[in-house]
């Protein structure tokens, strides 16, 4: 997959560095610009076209409401995530009415952006990927699937890995058709036997779907799907 073009708006050089080097930790994401101000910020979306702006709301010339305003008025082709200390409801709901991918609170560590950006990195696979989507399509853009496989690995059954676990979702999110164990086998380098016990497990538990494909000779193979 290309990499999700980002970039970030902060006035402090410090917090600046840090954010850059959190998403230089976490792949799939390329940085193409840092802004220190909203008209500098306005400049490099233009020039450098990102897929995604991680925005500090309290800006030199103009805060992150109205950069986001401003972009929705302008048809931008750009989605954004305010970072901010403002915890005021009435702030948090004008932000998301304009369309904000998610809301980020100062001081925030590195496994917040981490599960902000993979977030969107699903939705961006999703929307990029598809022509159509279903509704276990959306419930992953939306997050309520995500959340749901939080839940369930705390308790993953004995013998199964939550990082396996996840490579194999990572994977068949990836693909725009259902796969055999075998196909999974051979995409993630693990042994088949492996993958199909994964597969099993998710399908029980609701977050694949099973697909059946019957030949002319042999016995069906089972396929999986997001």
């Amino acid at each position: 997959m290309e990499l999700i073009r980002m970039l970030i708006v902060e006035d402090d050089p410090m917090v600046m560095e840090i954010n850059a080097e959190f998403i230089s930790r976490i792949g799939g994401f390329q940085l193409v610009g840092k802004a220190f101000s909203g008209t500098e910020a306005f400049r490099l979306i233009q020039e450098t076209d990102p897929d995604l702006v991680l925005l500090d709301y309290f800006l030199p010339d103009m805060d992150g409401l109205a950069i986001l305003k401003e972009i929705r008025l302008q048809e931008l082709t750009v989605d954004v995530i305010p970072v901010t200390a403002n915890r005021s409801a009435e702030h948090i709901q004008q932000i998301l009415r304009y369309g904000a991918s998610d809301y980020i609170l100062k001081p925030f560590r590195f496994e917040r952006l981490q599960t902000a950006l993979e977030q969107y990195k699903i939705t961006y696979k999703k929307l990029r990927m598809n022509d159509q989507l279903e509704q276990v399509d959306m419930d992953l853009i939306t997050g309520m699937r995500s959340q749901k496989a939080d839940t369930t690995n705390r308790m993953l059954p004995k013998g199964l890995n939550p990082h396996t676990l996840q490579q194999i979702i990572d994977y068949l999110q990836e693909q725009k058709k259902a796969m055999s164990a075998e196909e999974v086998a051979s995409g993630t380098g693990l042994a088949r036997v492996t993958v199909r016990r994964y597969l099993e497990y998710l399908q029980k538990r609701g977050d694949v779907q099973l697909v059946v494909k019957y030949g002319s000779i042999g016995r069906p193979v089972n396929r999986y799907r997001l």
